[in-house]
This record gives structure tokens, C-alpha cells and sequence, in this order.
């Protein structure tokens, strides 16, 4: 609820010609009694009424010229609405239209661009449906925040957000955008972007926003690899999640040296290879690393246990094999110098690791607070009253022979 009250204002005959559009595209049916729109009344002076049982809330006002009071805000109570949006639009000083989590139904209308202050719009959780239009480049400059995830938006991303330059947080997710993923290096003030569970296709572009914090594609359609530029040009970047996707290759070792990257998720994609970096990741910041239900082949990457900051490490369900590396163990259970995280969750079961649990983890009792999980392996012995070998049986020794011929 917003509310801001001046007893000597008197509302701007457009701003309130506005507001009554607004409301006529709204079904009446939807205005449960108690809701925000239930309660206004045009019979009094919006603004000048904010304080009484007429308009009790939805709007924010101030006054800006000569006396003459606008509508800044207009935020609605999540009550169920339903209805279109599809008005004019006439509030030339609104700074922040949020609508979040009701049932709005129809297009984004492009006389979105006649709010030329705003700076925050929330869409999102209503069932809008169609395209996003290119018009989007027409928003105005003033805004920063767009939030149109959790609906039924169909088509492409369109490269038009680039005109949106004070643009600093973008939310795509929960609709059905298809299509490639658009360059949008021209949003330098971008720093929050989420794109998730769409149906976004073909490869990462080559460019980026060079202050992206958190970049968050999971559940789409990518393919190829991860572009160097991406980690080269984002140098603030701490989180990037691309999970679910079909990203293929190597990862390259800027991944695990990135000079900011704390959480790094590249879950269910077909990711091959892991390369070692030249410095062994001692001087990462990554905090959380998931890399499970990928095709990675090889060891298990013995630099991952050096790393300074690590404390939650999934490589679950790939094709590793040989031995543990003694340095996860002493990562798990030792208690590490200042500045070292231990870890306090090690996924590596489903892969085709072979040999002796390491001794370390033998001091470890289920409640210890760590969280390791070695099941649907090739271990020599790891019986299911250690906590760690619970949640699968080993392999069979046709298995894991057939994978990994070393195997005694």
C-alpha cells in the first residue's frame, strides 16, 4: 500500500482521465471488496483523497508544479485482477507501475512509452500474452527496472532493448520466448538478468553488458559453449547459472579463475571436459560450483580442492573415474587455515570413481554438518553405514570394467 497525502493538491485533470481508463479495462467482477480498486472513487478528488476510505490505496502522489499534483506510482494489491491493459496510458510524471501477480490478460501496449519518468515497471505473474514488441525500444531511457517473467510471452527477445540504456535489472523468465539469445552490450548499466525456463535457443552471443552481476539462462534450448567474452567483458559478474540447457565442449579454465564469479551452476547440459587452470584456481572466489548430470570424462579436477573458497562442490552424475583426490577429503574434514573454506557439501556419486574410500572420511559421522554423497560408483568398499555411501549402491563390477578397464 502507497500513500502520501497533500491536503492542498488538487489531481491533474489528465491524470485522472488516466486512471479512469485504467479502471474501465479492469473487470468489475475482480474487485473484491477491501481491494485497492474497490475503493476508488471518482466521485472525490484522488489525490486529495488518499488518507479517507476513497482510494485508500493504489496510487502515490506529488506534487510537481505550480501547486499541481500528479500521479507518481500507481501499485495494485495482489487481489486477482483480471482484465486488459490496453489504455492511453496519460501519466506523463508515473515513475513506477506495478501490477505484479494478478490475471491481466492481452499485449504489452506500446503506449508505455507515453510514461516517460517511469522508472520501474512490474508485469510480472499475470497471463499477458503475445509478443514483446520491438516499441519496447521506445520506453523511456528513465527506465530501470522491466520485470515481465511469469507470463505467456511468445516470440524473440528483440534487440530494441538496447535503446533501454538506464535499463539495470531485466526479468525474461517462466514465459515461452523462442528464438535466439539477442546482443545486448548496449545496456552498460545492466546488472541483474534472467532469462530462465523459456524456450531460447542456438548460442550464447558474443557480447555482453560488462556489468552483469548475475546472468541466469537455465532451462532453455542453448547449444555450443560458454563464449570466452562472456567471462572477459563481465568482470563483476557473481553469479551465472546455465543449467538445463544444450551447451556442449570444454569448460575453459576462466570459469574457475574468473576474478569475481562466486557461484558458477552448469548443470544438465553435455559438457565433456574440464580444463585445468594454470594457477590451480587458488586465487578464486567461487563459493558454490555444480557441474552435475553433464558427459565430463577424466579425473576428478584435483584443483577444485584448492580452491580457497569452495565450499559446495556437485560433480554428480558424470563419467568420472579413478580415485578420489586426497585433497577433497582434507577439504571436508580438516579444519582449514584462516581464510580456506572447508567443504560443507561434496556431491560425487553416479560417476565411475574406484579404489579405497580416503581415510579422512572415515572420522565423518551422519549430523557432522557436512554433506558428502559417493553412491553409484566403483569404490572398493563403501558400505551403506557410512552416511556418505547411502543414496545408491555401488556399481557392478561388469560396469565398471566395462567403463573403466584399470579396475582390478
Amino acid at each position: 500500500m502507497v500513500l502520501c497525502f497533500h491536503g492542498h493538491s488538487i489531481t491533474h485533470w489528465e491524470d485522472v482521465q488516466a486512471l479512469k481508463q485504467f479502471i474501465n479495462g479492469v473487470h468489475s467482477d475482480s474487485m473484491a471488496p477491501g481491494s485497492c480498486l474497490a475503493s476508488w472513487d471518482f466521485s472525490v478528488d484522488p489525490c486529495d483523497s488518499l488518507s479517507g476510505d476513497k482510494f485508500t490505496c493504489g496510487i502515490r502522489c506529488d506534487v510537481v508544479i505550480s501547486g499541481v499534483t500528479r500521479v507518481t506510482e500507481l501499485t495494485l494489491d495482489q487481489a486477482g485482477y483480471t482484465g486488459s491493459l490496453a489504455s492511453s496510458w496519460n501519466l506523463p510524471y508515473l515513475q513506477t507501475l506495478d501490477l505484479t501477480n494478478n490475471y491481466f490478460t492481452g499485449s504489452i501496449p506500446g503506449s508505455f512509452s507515453r510514461l516517460t519518468r517511469l522508472q520501474r515497471l512490474s508485469l510480472s505473474s499475470n497471463s499477458l500474452n503475445g509478443s514483446i514488441p520491438d516499441s519496447v525500444g521506445a520506453f523511456p531511457d528513465s527506465l530501470e527496472e522491466l520485470l515481465l517473467d511469469n507470463n505467456n510471452l511468445q516470440g524473440p527477445i528483440p534487440p530494441t532493448f538496447n535503446s533501454l540504456t538506464s535499463l539495470k535489472r531485466l526479468e525474461l523468465q517462466g514465459n515461452r520466448l523462442s528464438g535466439e539469445f539477442p546482443e545486448l552490450s548496449q545496456l552498460s548499466n545492466l546488472y541483474f538478468l534472467d532469462a530462465s525456463n523459456n524456450a531460447i535457443s542456438g548460442e550464447l552471443p558474443s557480447t555482453y553488458p560488462g556489468n552483469l552481476i548475475e546472468l541466469t539462462v537455465r532451462n532453455n534450448s542453448l547449444q555450443g559453449n560458454i563464449p570466452a567474452s562472456l567471462l572477459n567483458n563481465s568482470v563483476y559478474l557473481q553469479v551465472l547459472d546455465l543449467s538445463y540447457n544444450n551447451l556442449t565442449g570444454t569448460l575453459q579454465p576462466e570459469l574457475f579463475t574468473h576474478p569475481s564469479l562466486e557461484q558458477l551452476v552448469l548443470a544438465y547440459n553435455r559438457f565433456r571436459w574440464v580444463q585445468v587452470p594454470g594457477n590451480w584456481g587458488r586465487n578464486s572466489e567461487l563459493i558454490a560450483v555444480d557441474l552435475s548430470n553433464n558427459d565430463i570424462h577424466g579425473f576428478l579436477p584435483g584443483f577444485l580442492g584448492w580452491m580457497p573458497k569452495l565450499s559446495a562442490l556437485s560433480l554428480e552424475n558424470n563419467k568420472f573415474s579413478g580415485m578420489i583426490p586426497t585433497q577433497y577429503a582434507l577439504k571436508a574434514v580438516t579444519a582449514s587455515p584462516a581464510g580456506v573454506a572447508p567443504f560443507e557439501r561434496l556431491l560425487l556419486g553416479g560417476n565411475y570413481l574406484f579404489g579405497l574410500i580416503p581415510g579422512p572420511f572415515l572420522q565423518l559421522k551422519s549430523g557432522s554438518g557436512v554433506t558428502i554423497r559417493l553412491g553409484d560408483n566403483c569404490l572398493y568398499e563403501c558400505p551403506q553405514s557410512f552416511y556418505f555411501c547411502g543414496g545408491g549402491v555401488q556399481k557392478s563390477l561388469v560396469e565398471c570394467k566395462t567403463f573403466s578397464p584399470v579396475i582390478p
